[in-house]
């Protein structure tokens, strides 16, 4: 059987991989609909719009749904905790998802422009409200959930829905809307012609250089705020039990793993670089590096993000000692092995029809594609 230490850690990397893969692949789609009231000027731009991304769209939810199925399988007890403390939070993900598929669907169902704006304004929230809500989300895991065990380990989750809504996490959700919005231009960059291609690439300049700005802006906020320190040693091999350990907080603590090994500052350089080279290569005309480097830039915010907080996984400020951690929230040797095996397999999968998908429909969208398929475009 592999060993649990290994495991463990293989896990956390995991995990990380499918948020990336889930950032670069329905980022975009949840990009380009928060951008479909402003970038698209004209009905046909609406719909070029939406047929960029309507055959791919369920395909990359998967990214979603994958990450979602590794945390319940690695992290139960994160899982159990994020979703009894970010329940409202995730029934508005799940609400403003709906309008996707439906929307998709039934907008150009009636020649109304009012029936029609009322579905952009839908495909807009499906694609806006996501976004920002999972960048609040990452911006209160920096600074500690409310919540705690009690003696049967049972989780309480102490705070409420209005306090997930901080200055600190409302900038990291401004970023994370700034970002994916920036993707989506370069989506649309790659797969459109004429004024929406111009429009979106002026989108993707100032968004990437917005995205720098705001990810300096919080880790200068971060840094001067308390982190979480784990004092004394934790077993890497034994018994999941997330309580009993020895926490403390204290400052610049979320920089200390840079510090002490600072090869790692090469992770939030890789936003300075995917931003710089996305801004750069939209100037230049050459749309597939644009979305080469904004996707650069998603994976160097989120293992920063990630390696800033390790070994936490979800941070406790009701009681520090109660923090959940990739050594002691895990679900036993068995089923990571098991899991591990599935996942690499239906991961492998995963990718390659991801590949092949974009493979097959490459090629860029226009009004005579769009109206030449009336009956077989949205």
């Amino acid at each position: 059987m592999i060993d649990y230490e290994f495991l463990r850690f293989a896990w956390w990397v995991l995990v990380i991989v499918l948020l990336i893969g889930f950032s670069v692949t329905d980022g975009f789609d949840m990009g380009v609909l928060s951008l479909l009231p402003f970038a698209g000027k004209k009905e046909v731009e609406k719909r070029i719009m939406i047929n960029t991304i309507a055959p791919h769209w369920d395909g990359n939810q998967v990214w979603l749904l994958t990450a979602g199925g590794a945390m319940f399988a690695a992290w139960p007890i994160v899982y159990s905790v994020s979703f009894s403390g970010f329940f409202i939070a995730m029934i508005l993900v799940l609400a403003a998802l709906f309008f996707r598929p439906v929307g998709f669907e039934y907008r150009s169902k009636v020649n109304s422009a009012a029936y029609r704006t009322f579905w952009d304004i839908g495909l807009f929230i499906g694609g806006f409200v996501p976004i920002v809500v999972f960048g609040v989300a990452f911006g209160n895991l920096l600074q500690g959930v409310p919540f705690h065990f009690d003696e049967l380990l049972k989780p309480t989750y102490t705070g409420t829905f209005w306090q997930l809504l901080n200055p600190f996490a409302l900038l990291c959700g401004v970023l994370s809307a700034t970002m994916l919005i920036t993707h989506g231009a370069n989506w649309l960059q790659l797969k459109t012609v004429d004024a929406l291609r111009a429009r979106s690439q002026k989108i993707s300049e100032v968004g990437a250089l917005l995205t720098l700005i705001l990810f300096v802006l919080a880790g200068v906020w971060l840094y001067f705020k308390n982190g979480y320190v784990l004092e004394g040693v934790v077993d890497h091999a034994g018994p999941s039990d997330p309580t009993g350990k020895d926490v403390v907080l204290q400052a610049h603590a979320w920089f200390a793993n840079y510090f002490n090994h600072p090869v790692l500052f090469i992770l939030p350089l890789l936003v300075v670089i995917g931003a710089l080279g996305n801004t750069a290569m939209s100037k230049a005309n050459r749309n597939g590096w644009a979305f080469f480097f904004s996707s650069i830039t998603l994976a160097g915010v989120i293992t920063s993000f990630a390696v800033s907080m390790f070994p936490f996984i979800m941070p406790s400020s009701t009681n520090p000692g109660d923090s959940l951690l990739i050594w002691d929230a895990t679900s036993s040797q068995l089923t990571l092995t098991l899991m591990f095996g599935f996942a690499l397999v239906f991961t492998v999968i995963l990718l390659t029809y991801t590949i092949w998908a974009y493979y097959k429909m490459a090629g860029r969208l226009d009004a005579q594609f769009i109206e030449s398929g009336e009956n077989i475009t949205y």
